[in-house]
């Protein structure tokens, strides 16, 4: 409290500086595209997420089998890309109930058609560094 003239009136609080958010900000429109290749590398851009849809191909798997078969991701990248790759329709999160807890993740049908149209890029891919 301050006292002004005689007069009790309560403390101006002091100003907090603006928090800056590190989070990005949200497309408020979707992009215009003019072929289906801008929405296709939205969903698999990146150097992470065609290598761990590809190791999704086969089977069901882990989170710590698939931290040992993409070696060189770090833990914080690979939650994040699964976390994205989940809200985006191509990966399934399996929470089992268990002692100690258990997670599983597989492709979507949606994830599986993206696989499959990755499958002559990855051959491509092989024919150029052979070259």
């Amino acid at each position: 409290m301050k006292v002004i003239a005689g007069k009790k009136t309560p403390a101006t609080p002091a100003r907090k500086p603006p928090v800056k958010s590190s989070a990005k900000p949200k497309k408020t429109a979707p992009e215009p595209y003019t072929c289906g290749i801008g929405p296709a590398f939205e969903v698999i851009g990146g150097k992470w997420k065609a290598v761990i849809l590809w190791e999704l191909h086969t089977q069901a798997r882990r989170f710590g089998e698939l931290r040992r078969l993409v070696p060189d991701i770090s833990e914080k990248m690979l939650i994040q890309q699964l976390r994205e790759m989940e809200a985006d329709g191509i990966v399934n999160r399996l929470v089992f109930h268990e002692v100690p807890p258990r997670v599983e993740y597989s492709t979507t049908e949606l994830g599986k058609s993206l696989n499959d149209a990755l499958a002559p890029l990855a051959d491509w891919g092989d024919r150029y560094m052979r070259r």
